[in-house]
């Protein structure tokens, strides 16, 4: 497989672009094939079965492009399906939960950590599992966000009506101890000044998304395959959704002026 082979990254939506930022930030020379499944976000609200059988359409498309490494940018999908398909494909698969549990157990003091994820994240265990496999002992607390996703899907990520509904969907945790907070879906970072505003300073709000990428890095370093130096990457995008919704997005969130987007299709069943 060539160095130059591109990074495939696939999420239920556009959440999974925070990853994407992450990955283009640090490797710079590294093109991404990016996979946003819009039409049937969200994830969390569907069986696990669903949710691993639509993960892996996303990924046999990527695998069709001769990706060198797969980023499953959405915590639902990576609960569901990263160990399937780490036991089945031939080249490295990298989820975004145990570098969120590794960035939140860095950076806590008290190892009290609030999970703020989709139904299907929550109902897992996922992040429970693995913040107790770093330390047995911290103390975990869960909130499932559901209205969190079609926010930011909808492209209403960033108005009053949004802080509302975050400051609503949080307030359940009024009375809880904590002293971080895990974005357990990769849509929430865009949501992230409103839930730091809810939290206040006392409350560290993270995210995968740059430890996801370091471990990007240290597969494709370890294995000799980061891309030429000289390499000059045209990423490129596609959804099973809207295209305008999701070059708005792009656009503001990547800022990348003429983001190359295409359609694509999954079976319907």
């Amino acid at each position: 497989m060539l160095a130059n082979a591109p990074i495939g990254v696939i999420d239920s939506g556009v959440g999974g672009l925070t990853v994407a930022k992450e990955i283009m930030r640090l490797l710079p020379n590294e093109k991404v094939l990016y996979i946003g499944d819009n039409a049937r976000c969200p994830y969390g609200p569907r069986p696990q079965s669903e949710v691993r059988k639509y993960t892996w359409q996303m990924a046999r498309a990527l695998m069709k492009k001769n990706i060198k490494v797969l980023v499953i940018a959405c915590n639902t999908a990576t609960a569901a399906a990263l160990d399937s398909l780490q036991r089945k494909l031939p080249i490295p698969v990298i989820g975004v939960i145990f570098p969120g549990a590794r960035a939140a157990m860095k950076v806590s003091l008290t190892k009290e950590i609030a999970v703020l994820g989709t139904d299907g994240t929550v109902r897992s265990g996922a992040y429970e599992d693995a913040l107790k496999s770093l330390m047995s002992a911290c103390h975990i607390v869960q909130l499932a966000c559901p209205k969190f996703v079609p926010l930011v899907e909808s492209d209403e990520y960033e108005g009053d009506f949004a802080r509302k509904m975050v400051r609503e969907t949080l307030a359940e945790l009024n009375y809880k101890s904590f002293d971080t907070a895990i974005l357990g879906c990769t849509h929430y970072p865009l949501l992230q000044g409103f839930i730091e505003e809810k939290f206040g300073p006392s409350v560290t709000v993270l995210s995968s998304a740059s430890e996801t990428a370091k471990d990007v890095e240290n597969h494709l370093r370890f294995r000799n395959m980061l891309a030429d130096a000289k390499s000059k990457p045209v990423h490129e995008f596609y959804t099973s959704g809207s295209t305008a919704i999701f070059q708005t997005i792009i656009k503001k969130w990547l800022e990348i002026d003429k983001p190359v987007i295409h359609s694509i299709k999954f079976p319907k069943t």
